[in-house]
């Protein structure tokens, strides 16, 4: 794994991550959760096939998450509990119509419990993210290397 850089500029804190294989995807998530441990809202963007999930459930393992994590494709929010007794609120949008369907399951109540939200396809609920929050960005060069953007407002 390569940390590429951290900068601080205009309040906004940014750090790059590279990975080449999933052997690594552990230490990219302790990296990325060291980074963004004081903002509880998370916003994952990359293309379909990317690895947010992936990514996503080897975050959920270094935060000692005692059940199994899996897409929220369907349901669209599956809760976890670490073995601390916190929550962990994971919400996949990408099946989802409009705004109003995110607010009639509570979005914004999970949003401001105080416990882990991480949100995939977070353009679909643009308007009702808090202002605080942790961009992750996934890209995928041709070699099937993941290139990681963070970006903390």
């Amino acid at each position: 794994m390569l940390i590429a850089n951290e900068m601080s500029k205009n309040q906004i804190n940014t750090k790059t991550i590279e990975y080449s294989s999933l052997k690594d995807i552990n230490k990219a998530a302790q990296t990325i959760l060291a980074f963004g441990k004081n903002t509880p809202v998370w916003l994952f963007e990359g293309q379909m096939g990317a690895g947010k999930t992936t990514l996503i459930k080897a975050i959920c393992e270094c935060m000692l998450v005692n059940s199994h994590v899996q897409s929220p494709t369907y349901s669209i929010v599956n809760e976890y509990a670490t073995t601390r007794g916190e929550n962990i609120y994971h919400f996949d949008f990408y099946r989802i119509k409009n705004e109003e369907e995110a607010m009639d399951i509570g979005f914004e109540d999970y949003l401001y419990s105080g416990g882990f939200c991480f949100i995939e396809w977070p353009s679909k609920v643009e308007n009702l993210l808090p202002s605080k929050h942790l961009k992750v960005n996934i890209e995928v060069d041709e070699n099937g290397k993941r290139v990681i953007n963070l970006s903390k407002v």
